[in-house]
């Protein structure tokens, strides 16, 4: 009868680590860009690229829009290629997931959502038409 304890409780382990389970928070975001991403210092020095992604629920007459705050620290060409993207980059995003507890000036507790950038994919980029295109198509319509 013990024999059988044991063996289903090490069935419950990992067999690929010998670690414990590590905690982990990650989302899954597509949504498109908010506005262009823009670069900040952190208080440390770093250099930090900030942007928002939206994403819509619900049918178009009860849509609900939600705003969602990342930080990406990646360098070089990474930094340099995000930076470009337009207001309105349809994105995937994979980030990792921190809620940050903190009190307001009315000395209340807050929290909010700390998303960090692990991975993006661009699935497409917003039409641009060039201000006089834009408006012959409107004087022809």
């Amino acid at each position: 009868m013990n024999a059988l304890r044991t063996s289903a409780f090490a069935a419950g382990r990992r067999a690929f680590s010998t670690t414990p389970r590590a905690q982990l928070a990650k989302m899954t975001i597509i949504g498109r860009l908010g506005a262009e991403p823009e670069l900040y210092n952190s208080n440390g020095g770093r250099e930090v690229v900030r942007y928002v992604l939206a994403t819509n629920t619900g049918r178009r007459e009860n849509n609900e829009t939600s705003w969602f705050q990342v930080a990406c620290f990646d360098e070089g060409p990474r930094k340099d290629f995000l930076l470009n993207l337009p207001k309105g980059t349809l994105m995937h995003l994979e980030a990792d997931a921190k809620m940050n507890v903190y009190e307001t000036p009315e000395g209340t507790k807050a929290s909010r959502l700390s998303l960090v950038q692990r991975n993006i994919e661009v699935l497409s980029r917003p039409n641009r038409q060039e201000p006089s295109e834009a408006s012959a198509a409107a004087d022809s319509a």
